[in-house]
């Protein structure tokens, strides 16, 4: 077996702090520059869009576009590169930014206008949570990630009911009104539907009859009512795992389910629990 060079190991390890060390001085110098150029690739898609731009401005900002392109590129080759296990960080979170960060810019030459796929890098910003030891947020950001995985069968029933909801609808709307009204076939009633039901109501279709406006009431006032019934869900898992996840002083879990503060400690689990109470 042929050893690896100690200068290529110490070379890997250097930059390896550097790329990925969070906690150094170099490493947050290093993720501070990747934020600041990332936040002006966005600015340089997002101008890409304008449509009255002279042609000089919109090659400057091809330009622009391509050189952190490629500087995005070099850095993700030196992850990979440097990473101690290359094949997770692929696949890991980041890793799948990463790639997505410098795809759009590549499938333009194929595809025009996929550039303005590249407002996916704004999602690397979420490292400005390890640069600046923000951790409370990733917590946060963990139980809010816990609640909705708890909640998922509840809220998968609750939208298989608004969907037959929105087809009963529909489909009794386009018998009320017919084509006369806009109303012309049962898909065209089901986007009806869903628009009066999350009371967006873009007034693109309306029902003229007396029997159609009053339908269109009732599903007005019952949309008040099904917005809240997500909210209600997914907030009360959210109070359930704030209980259940470890608490910040000394990263104890598993609390009972009316527990308020921690078992070892003492420390408040949740910002609601009141001084002094039990």
């Amino acid at each position: 077996m042929t050893a690896v060079p100690a200068h290529r190991a110490a070379w890997r390890d250097r930059w390896q702090t550097i790329i990925f060390g969070h906690d150094t001085p170099a490493g947050r110098r290093f993720d501070v520059l990747l934020i600041i150029v990332v936040l002006c690739s966005i600015v340089v898609v997002v101008l890409e869009s304008l449509p009255d731009l002279p042609p000089g401005q919109r090659r400057g900002l091809m330009a622009a576009e391509w050189i952190i392109t490629i500087l995005f590129t070099v850095e993700y080759g030196m992850r990979l590169a440097t990473a101690r296990t290359p094949a997770r960080y692929a696949t890991s979170f980041f890793g799948i930014v990463d790639l997505l960060a410098i795809l759009p810019t590549y499938l333009s030459l194929f595809f025009p206008g996929a550039q303005a796929l590249g407002v996916v890098r704004g999602i690397r910003v979420l490292r400005v949570f390890r640069i600046f030891k923000l951790g409370e947020y990733i917590v946060e950001s963990e139980t809010l990630g816990r609640a909705l995985y708890a909640s998922r069968r509840k809220i998968l029933v609750f939208l298989s009911a608004v969907v037959a909801l929105v087809v009963v609808v529909g489909a009794a709307m386009y018998l009320i009104e017919g084509a006369e009204s806009g109303f012309t076939s049962i898909p065209i009633s089901m986007y009806w539907a869903v628009v009066t039901l999350t009371t967006v109501g873009y007034g693109d279709i309306a029902p003229q009859t007396p029997a159609g406006r009053m339908l269109a009431s009732l599903v007005m006032i019952l949309g008040y009512g099904i917005i809240a019934v997500p909210t209600g869900i997914v907030s009360a898992e959210i109070a359930r795992a704030g209980r259940a996840a470890a608490c910040r002083n000394c990263g104890v879990q598993q609390h009972d389910a009316d527990a308020r503060y921690c078992k070892r400690c003492g420390e408040p689990l949740s910002a609601s629990a009141p001084p002094g109470s039990p």
